[in-house]
């Protein structure tokens, strides 16, 4: 059993890592942010994930910049327009809203919600997925 979770665990990974690659070039031009779901315990995307976008303001405080659900694909490819003259510099968190998720598929979980904190720099496209099952989940800056 121990055996293949993790053999699920590792395709979950290469799934992920494989179609953020090929999507996330779409929107890059549009969008210096995006993210992805994938649940690693169905090996499926994450649909209807509330997610929040947060930028940390000077005082230390969190302002509340964008809310969005994931969709079918679990995707959201569209925080942070890319705007002339516009910069996003600063210290961000995404937070994924997981209990609703894995409630409505009859499942607990450990974690209430997954808070990813980064730092944007520059024009670059930043992709931020996770990786998802009800009692773990992992995060890397993807492509």
């Amino acid at each position: 059993m121990k055996n293949n979770l993790l053999k699920a665990a590792a395709f979950g990974s290469v799934l992920a890592m494989t179609a953020t690659a090929s999507h996330a070039a779409g929107d890059q031009d549009k969008y210096q942010l995006s993210s992805h779901i994938l649940d690693i315990s169905t090996g499926k995307p994450a649909p209807n994930v509330n997610v929040k976008l947060m930028m940390q303001e000077k005082t230390g405080s969190w302002k509340l910049l964008n809310a969005q659900k994931t969709d079918n694909n679990g995707r959201i490819g569209n925080f942070l327009p890319n705007q002339d003259g516009v910069e996003h510099d600063g210290t961000y968190k995404l937070i994924f809203e997981t209990t609703p998720y894995f409630r409505n598929q009859g499942l607990e979980s450990f974690y209430p919600y997954v808070e990813v904190n980064f730092n944007i720099e520059g024009d670059n496209h930043y992709h931020v997925p996770i990786t998802l099952s009800p009692y773990g989940y992992s995060t890397y800056r993807g492509s």
